[in-house]
């Protein structure tokens, strides 16, 4: 029995770790697009753009996923959608606003509950610089991203 204790805390450490570096990943991508382009466009230019950068590393996305909402047992089709999804376990939320307000962050949350994901980006690209704009959300974690 205390093989599969030890196991499954290897299992999550490792887990952990990819999600750790999987996250940095797509910083440095954002970081890239905006490096790039800079504030001032709408936000599908920033998702397109980072969607290719993401694809130049060849790491998998999905881009625009429908999350449905499970209400009392029945699958509600209410028209949320991921802007990206990373290698199916980092939820990206993309912006281009004044600033990111504590709406965006639920946001972020609720969508993380819906997908069944534990780890999401909020990235605002309108800033000058993009370290200003990044929030790192885990599920039951609040962290601040450190550029």
């Amino acid at each position: 029995m205390s093989n599969k204790i030890v196991t499954t805390e290897r299992t999550f450490t490792e887990t952990r770790k990819g999600l750790n570096e999987l996250t940095e990943i797509v910083i440095g991508c954002a970081i890239e697009v905006h490096r790039a382009l800079g504030p001032g466009l709408l936000e599908s230019t920033y998702e397109m753009c980072l969607c290719r950068e993401l694809s130049l590393r060849n790491i998998p996305f999905e881009r625009q996923k429908p999350i449905p909402v499970i209400y009392k047992g029945v699958k509600l089709d209410c028209g949320y959608r991921a802007d990206v999804v990373v290698d199916g376990s980092v939820l990206v939320e993309i912006k281009a606003i004044d600033s990111l307000l504590s709406v965006h962050e639920a946001q972020l949350l609720s969508y993380l509950k819906l997908g069944g994901w534990k780890v999401g980006l909020l990235i605002n690209f309108n800033v000058e610089l993009l370290k200003h704009g990044i929030r790192r959300r885990v599920l039951g974690l609040i962290e601040e991203v450190t550029l």
